[in-house]
């Protein structure tokens, strides 16, 4: 059972391991490959201080001696450069380590807190081209995204120290003379953050910095697959930290495989778990969390849906549509795998959106000019070729792509597929590739349902000029998910808004809004001033 969860927990960030001891980014090849690190190209790198071998593990001082993975990029399929992962032992001595420095960091008010947390976005925003760079050379999104998502970082960042003055309960009127009833808030601890390959950045920084400021410790496990990464941001994050004299341990990180996944997931030292990969995985983590009573916050899949009403801006419906389906390749938790469309305006809109797919500019994803890189493993090339078949097999036409590109990397074509039935198998998998299901649909509670017949529950979008229609949509009868938007995509959500989904989604929510409650705990407090013991509800015992 133990091996079977092990080897689960590997796909954390939807790889699928060959087997316990063969990892997909330790190829033997790779020991005789030049590094790109070392070529003029790529000199880069070295500014966000990475080497050829670089240290997996962070408690306060560099370390690691567990198992050499080798990082690929995908747009060629080259090495860039290997770290040496955490063993169990070393994963033991860091969260003592940080369980230590956290005495240190929830004694400091909140605003200082936040002062540290203000020079840890300023440290990013300085190493912000070249950290998104790195992202764009490991990940394979474009340029563009990468250096987005490190700004999705700083402005968290922003965000928190304005939190760090306002985080706290309510004074509440006590029915009993004398007594004042109050809720106190406090850090959960130790947060530990296992994060996904497609948000190498972001998503850690949505925890990191507003759990920073509530005043718990990180340690966190990035995806095994996006190692540089996590190296370079701890790297930043450090500095900041001991430029403060501060403990490094504070912001620990363990890169490595299942065993470090498990052992946080069963750990009773972390307070709180915060898991972001897919719904199979989450379901198991959840399950190892819960059995020891801890807390959990589940960001897991999406299977996003637009849908498009007759009376709808085709202006606005063609770029969403693209950019939500296409996007990062497909590789975001919030891309549109669902197009429904009006029966009215249905091959008008197809039309449309094939053309528009036609003229994606596919390439390198460090090319200022691409629109549309690689997939981030050759696996999910495998299961994209996988779902366009079983699309066909269930009546799906392929109206668009479909195939692999010739050429280096793990490339595929945008692609676009119709004439599928609303519950046919394939389009209610949430398969992590590029594909777009165009649904064809007749009226309102028809659209509105197949929105919400899938498992998950993350974001949707409908467009319409209907306002009765859009307030239908969001009421309780709309759509059930976590993101429910209006003449927008389903992806490219703001840091302000709580961000998170329903059903098999998890239910976790984290960046804006009140989800900074997910990372303390409440208490709460009466306090008796007065000289006399009333009772609550008036009751007498005497």
């Amino acid at each position: 059972m133990q091996r079977c969860l092990t080897l689960t927990l590997a796909r954390h960030s939807r790889l699928l391991l060959k087997n316990k001891f063969t990892s997909l980014h330790c190829r033997p090849s790779a020991a005789m490959s030049s590094l790109l690190i070392n070529q003029p190209k790529y000199s880069w790198l070295k500014e966000l201080g990475l080497l050829e071998d670089n240290p997996g593990v962070y408690n306060g001082s560099w370390g690691g001696s567990g198992e050499v993975i080798t990082s690929y990029c995908p747009a060629n399929n080259e090495p860039i450069a290997r770290v040496t992962q955490a063993t169990l032992a070393e994963y033991e001595e860091t969260v003592q380590k940080t369980r230590e420095a956290w005495k240190v960091w929830a004694d400091i008010p909140a605003p200082k807190r936040g002062e540290i947390v203000r020079q840890i976005g300023d440290a990013l925003r300085k190493k912000i081209n070249v950290l998104g760079s790195l992202v764009s050379l490991e990940m394979g999104k474009i340029y563009v995204e990468g250096v987005g998502e490190v700004q999705e970082y700083v402005d968290v960042c922003d965000y928190a120290v304005g939190l760090s003055r306002m985080i706290g309960g309510p004074i509440l009127p006590s029915e009993r003379p004398g007594h004042a009833l109050l809720e106190q808030w406090n850090p959960v601890g130790l947060v530990g953050i296992i994060t996904a390959f497609n948000f190498p950045v972001a998503v850690y920084g949505w925890n990191n910095a507003i759990a920073l400021t509530c005043g718990n410790v990180c340690l966190w496990k990035g995806a095994p697959t996006t190692p540089l990464t996590s190296v370079a941001v701890t790297k930043i994050v450090a500095e900041v930290l001991e430029k403060n004299n501060l403990p490094g341990a504070i912001c620990s990180m363990t890169c490595g495989g299942a065993d470090i996944g498990t052992a946080m997931a069963r750990d009773e030292r972390v307070d709180l778990v915060s898991f972001t990969g897919s719904t199979h995985v989450g379901k198991i983590v959840a399950m190892m969390v819960q059995e020891r009573f801890g807390r959990k916050l589940l960001e897991l899949g999406g299977n996003n849906a637009i849908i498009v009403f007759e009376d709808a801006d085709l202006n606005l419906v063609v770029p969403s549509a693209v950019f939500a389906s296409v996007g990062t390749a497909g590789q975001r938790c919030t891309t549109t795998r669902r197009l429904m469309l009006h029966e009215s305006i249905h091959d008008t809109v197809v039309e449309r959106i094939s053309k528009a797919y036609k003229q994606i500019r596919i390439g390198d994803p460090w090319d200022p000019s691409t629109l549309y890189g690689p997939l981030h493993t050759q696996q999910a090339v495998e299961q994209y070729l996988a779902a366009v078949e079983q699309a066909k097999k269930q009546g799906g036409t392929v109206v668009c792509g479909g195939k692999v590109m010739d050429r280096p990397g793990n490339y595929v074509e945008p692609t676009i597929i119709t004439g599928l039935a609303h519950n046919a198998p394939i389009v209610h998998t949430e398969t992590f590739v590029p594909i777009l299901y165009v649904l064809k649909f007749k009226t309102e509670e028809e659209a509105f349902a197949w929105n919400n017949e899938v498992k998950q529950g993350l974001s949707s979008s409908i467009f319409t000029k209907d306002m009765g229609r859009v307030f239908r949509w969001l009421g309780p009868k709309g759509s059930d998910c976590g993101i429910v938007n209006v003449n927008i995509p389903t992806s490219g959500a703001e840091i302000g808004g709580a961000f998170g989904g329903e059903k098999h989604t998890g239910g976790g929510r984290e960046s804006g809004s009140d989800s900074w409650k997910q990372y303390m705990r409440r208490s709460t407090c009466t306090i008796n001033y007065s000289k006399d013991l009333p009772l609550a509800q008036g009751i007498k015992f005497e």
